[in-house]
């Protein structure tokens, strides 16, 4: 991978103001959040259970109303016509279809109407994820670490400009794990989408994301700029400043970010 320039980011992808969710009009999910997303970036959205993450996430994406607060998108993208791709926890392919129409559906959903262009960007998809013999499989043909490809593939599908990710590595051992993080950074060096991620593995977090945000109760509590060196590797987690930087982060989850030097409360601009 080539080293991410400044120039890359010089423009705002997505610009959270005071964004708030509030469910039966009093549980507050999300609490006036503040946050940039550089165009080209990759942010990970960490902190506990049921601390926003997700709803966050969704806020983002369009598919969670706001109590207040506005989520503006440059250039402005909806889901619905194909410009933001939710990958979910869960793989949630058709189980009836292939893995051919499942990475088409996308393209039929938001009205792609000639069906050889539909298959030939569907199959484009699963080579760039290496599913390339998996076409004709049905889901329940494929391993986990398979399944999740294709859901990144159907996901990419419309060549989405934002690319979300919610928690789409947990249910995986570490191995496949590790294998899906690297293809991600491949598939980001490729395309340079802006990707937000929602993940409770702070060393996930580390080796994907450009800059990392933590929640806690709602609030994003800090965002934190992340030292280690492009281009990204599994191999940097073995490295003194992967093990050093994963203690600052360790400590922010805890509630201790104000003990770091590395930390910043860039989280609310």
């Amino acid at each position: 991978m080539s080293q991410v320039s400044q120039d890359e980011f010089d423009a705002t992808s997505i610009r959270c103001r005071d964004v708030t969710v509030a469910f039966d009009h009093q549980s507050i999910a999300v609490d006036r959040v503040n946050l940039d997303v550089r165009r080209g970036e990759i942010v990970s959205l960490i902190g506990p259970s049921g601390c926003g993450k997700t709803t966050l996430l969704r806020a983002l994406a369009g598919l969670q109303s706001l109590a207040s607060g506005e989520v503006r998108l440059s250039p402005p993208a909806i889901t619905s016509e194909g410009q933001i791709g939710f990958v979910f926890q869960q793989p949630a392919l058709l189980p009836w279809a292939t893995t051919l129409q499942n990475v088409m559906l996308p393209l039929e959903l938001i009205g792609h109407t000639n069906r050889d262009d539909r298959r030939l960007a569907a199959i484009e998809s699963l080579h760039a994820v290496k599913l390339a013999d998996a076409h004709e499989k049905r889901p329940h043909e494929l391993s986990g670490g398979m399944q999740m490809r294709a859901s990144i593939a159907r996901a990419l599908v419309t060549n989405p400009s934002i690319l979300l990710l919610d928690e789409p590595f947990a249910a995986l051992d570490d191995m496949l794990r590790s294998d899906l993080g690297r293809l991600l950074l491949d598939l980001w060096e490729r395309r340079r989408f802006t990707a937000v991620m929602v993940t409770h593995n702070i060393g996930e977090s580390i080796l994907l994301s450009h800059r990392i945000a933590v929640m806690r109760r709602g609030v994003i509590e800090t965002v934190v700029e992340n030292p280690l060196a492009w281009p990204r590797s599994p191999s940097q987690m073995r490295t003194p400043e992967f093990a050093a930087f994963y203690g600052e982060m360790a400590d922010a989850l805890r509630g201790r970010e104000n003990e770091s030097s590395i930390l910043s409360d860039g989280g609310a601009d």
